[in-house]
């Protein structure tokens, strides 16, 4: 059986992978904003083994998350869940952009990688110079392809792990609405596959992947030139370099 984490796992489709993959003996551990989500995530999904709580909009608390996570050892899998929609855009660079990068440079590797990333993502510009100018430019859209951007710049860099971005609709959850036209169960089976399917079709790295089929993404991600840009100015600003690793 696997162990995976997963953060913003305190509800939505974090909650529902959680319950999943604990309902296949799977051992999992979630994360929550703070002590009071993470109670109400460990009455939610019993079964789990523990709760990280951290605020991903905080970037001295995200680098503690990490450091809580690998206190407790290796992880099988990791799944990037955590995302913001409806806020200010300093709090969706903060949780959608930056905290992802954050983890990925700090937790211990595993031998799986999930992101979560949104079809909207297909709108989204790159905007790296807006992340040292003006915040304010960044929108929920440019935040999702910052984070295909940031899987196809791991899966190069680490050659030995499945890295991969998952669209999980627009669904039913607290952020998309409860008028929400997407498949709830086919929002959460994806991630949870990728995690821990043995199935060829998901030990595969470098893809982006709506309901366990791969999809094409935005050009502008694959941008090794930008992937490349996009790594230097998230350890600008937040002082936290990529490990170094030999590319493929």
């Amino acid at each position: 059986m696997a162990r995976v984490f997963i953060t913003g796992s305190a509800d939505g489709l974090g909650q529902l992978a959680a319950k999943s993959l604990t309902e296949k003996g799977h051992r999992v551990v979630l994360h929550a904003r703070n002590a009071e989500r993470g109670r109400e995530a460990m009455k939610k999904v019993p079964a789990a083994e523990a709760v990280l709580t951290g605020d991903l909009s905080n970037v001295e608390e995200t680098i503690r998350l990490a450091d809580q996570v690998n206190a407790l050892g290796s992880f099988d899998a990791v799944i990037q869940n955590a995302g913001v929609y409806r806020d200010s855009a300093q709090e969706i660079f903060s949780v959608n952009t930056m905290a992802p990068y954050i983890l990925t440079c700090l937790i211990q590797k595993p031998k799986r990688l999930i992101y979560l990333t949104s079809g909207m993502h297909m709108q989204g510009h790159a905007r790296l110079d807006s992340f040292t100018t003006d915040i304010s430019r960044i929108t929920y859209s440019d935040s999702k392809l910052h984070v295909v951007m940031l899987c196809l710049a791991v899966a190069r860099r680490w050659p030995d792990v499945f890295v991969n971005a998952v669209d999980p609709g627009w669904v039913p959850t607290k952020m998309g609405g409860p008028g929400a036209p997407g498949n709830l169960q086919k929002g959460y089976e994806t991630q949870v596959w990728l995690a821990v399917s043995n199935d060829e079709k998901a030990k595969v790295t470098g893809g982006y992947f709506h309901h366990q089929k791969r999809r094409d993404y935005n050009p502008e991600a694959g941008d090794l030139e930008l992937q490349d840009r996009f790594l230097e100015i998230c350890r600008e600003i937040t002082g936290v370099s990529f490990p170094q690793t030999t590319e493929t």
